[in-house]
C-alpha cells in the first residue's frame, strides 16, 4: 500500500489510517536521527555521516508533507496530460508519433532502472551497516532512556533495528516511485511537444490541399501547443517547492558525501557508502536536469517544425497566421524552473558541480 493521500484515498478510512501511521513513523524516525547528531560532535566522520542522512531524511519527510498537501494538484496535472493524448490524430503522422513515444519510453525507463538498481544496492548497504561497522543500527539514532542501547534494552533494540529496516525499505522505495512519477510528468510533456512537431511536419501531407481541413488542423495544433505551455507553467507551480528542495539537498549531499569520502578514505567500507550516496545524489540531479534540458530543446524545435509546415501557395492568410503564432510562441523555450533558482538544464548542472568542487577544495584546505 502506497502513501498518496489525495482526496479519494483520504476518504477511505483504512487508507487514511495507513497514511497517518506512515507519517507518524516518518516523524519519529527523523526526530531520532536528528537528536543523535549531538552525540557525534567530537567525531568528524560520524558527524558528517549523521548530517548526510539527516539531509536525505529531511528531503523524504518534506516529500511526505508535500504529497499530504498537494496530491490533488499533482492529480490535476496528470489529468491534463491525459487530455493531451486526445489531441493526437491518426494519419501520416501516426508512425512518427509512435516512434517518439517509444523513444521517450525507452529513455526514461533506462534512466529509472539505473537509479532503482543503485537505490537497491544502497538499501542493502544501509541494512547491513551493523555487520561491517561498529554501529548497532543502520542509522545512528537516539531514543529516550537509551532504548537503542543493546546492552540495556536488547529486545527493544531488536525492534528498533527492524523498525529502521522497514523505514529504509519502504520510504526509499516510495521516494524512488514518487520521483519517477514526478519526472515522468515532464517527460510526457516533452513527448507531447515531439508529437506536435511530428504533426506539424506532416500537416501538408495530411491536408493534401484541402483548405477547410488545413484551417481546422492549424487551429487544433495551436490549441494543442497552448495547452502544453499552460501545463508546463502549471507543473512549475505545483512542483515549485520540491524543485527548490531537490536542488538544495542534492547540492549539500554531493558536497558533503565527497568530503566525507575523503575523510574516511582509510576505511574503504565507509568511504564506499559515501561514494554511493554521492552517485545517487548526482544521478537524481542528472535525471531531472536531463529531462529539463530535453523539454527545453524540444520546445524550440516546435518553431522549426511549424516553419516546415508553412506553404503560402496553399490556404489563406488567416490559416498561416496560426502557424506564425506557433512560431512566435516557440521562440521562448519552455523550462523546468523554480524561481529564484536557476533552470534545470545541463549548463546549470555543470555550474552546480563546479560549486561543489569549490566547496570541497575549501573544506580540505581548511582541514590541512
Amino acid at each position: 500500500m502506497g502513501y498518496y493521500p489525495n482526496s479519494r484515498e483520504s476518504s477511505i478510512s483504512g487508507r487514511r489510517t495507513w497514511n497517518l501511521f506512515l507519517f507518524i513513523k516518518g516523524t519519529i524516525f527523523f526526530c531520532s536521527i536528528l537528536y543523535a547528531v549531538f552525540e557525534s560532535l567530537d567525531n568528524a566522520v560520524e558527524l558528517g555521516r549523521d548530517l548526510a542522512f539527516i539531509i536525505a531524511s529531511f528531503f523524504i519527510y518534506f516529500k511526505l508533507i508535500y504529497f499530504l498537501l498537494c496530491a490533488d494538484m499533482v492529480d490535476e496535472v496528470i489529468d491534463g496530460l491525459e487530455e493531451c493524448y486526445r489531441w493526437e490524430r491518426t494519419g501520416p503522422a501516426a508512425a512518427g508519433v509512435r516512434s517518439a513515444n517509444r523513444l521517450h519510453y525507452l529513455i526514461i525507463m533506462g534512466m529509472q532502472m539505473i537509479w532503482m538498481v543503485s537505490m537497491f544496492v544502497f538499501i542493502v548497504l544501509l541494512i547491513s551497516t551493523p555487520l561491517w561497522t561498529q554501529q548497532d543500527l543502520p542509522f545512528h539514532a537516539s531514543y529516550p532512556f537509551h532504548l537503542q542501547d543493546p546492552s540495556r534494552h536488547p529486545r527493544i533494540h531488536i525492534l528498533i533495528y527492524l523498525s529502521q529496516c522497514f523505514d529504509i525499505l519502504y520510504f526509499l522505495t516510495w521516494l524512488t516511485c514518487t520521483e519517477c512519477l514526478s519526472v515522468s510528468i515532464y517527460s510526457q510533456l516533452t513527448v507531447a511537444l515531439r508529437v506536435l512537431c511530428v504533426e506539424l511536419r506532416h500537416l501538408q501531407q495530411l491536408c493534401n490541399g484541402d483548405e477547410d481541413l488545413l484551417r481546422s488542423e492549424t487551429r487544433r495544433l495551436v490549441t494543442f501547443h497552448q495547452k502544453i505551455i499552460r501545463l508546463v507553467d502549471r507543473c512549475n507551480e505545483v512542483f515549485h517547492a520540491p524543485l527548490i528542495m531537490q536542488m538544495i539537498v542534492n547540492f549539500l549531499l554531493v558536497s558533503l558525501s565527497v568530503f566525507e569520502a575523503m575523510m574516511a578514505r582509510h576505511d574503504p567500507k565507509v568511504a564506499a557508502e559515501f561514494i554511493l550516496l554521492m552517485f545517487l545524489a548526482l544521478g537524481h540531479l542528472s535525471m531531472w536536469t536531463k529531462f529539463g534540458d530535453m523539454m527545453s530543446q524540444q520546445s524550440i524545435e516546435v518553431a522549426e517544425a511549424a516553419y516546415e509546415a508553412y506553404n503560402p501557395s496553399v490556404g489563406s492568410k488567416g490559416i498561416y497566421f496560426n502557424i506564425r503564432f506557433i512560431i512566435m510562441r516557440a521562440q521562448k523555450p519552455l523550462i523546468m524552473r523554480a524561481i529564484p533558482f536557476p533552470t534545470f538544464n545541463m549548463a546549470n548542472y555543470k555550474a552546480i558541480l563546479n560549486q561543489c568542487y569549490g566547496i570541497l577544495t575549501l573544506l580540505l584546505n581548511t582541514l590541512d
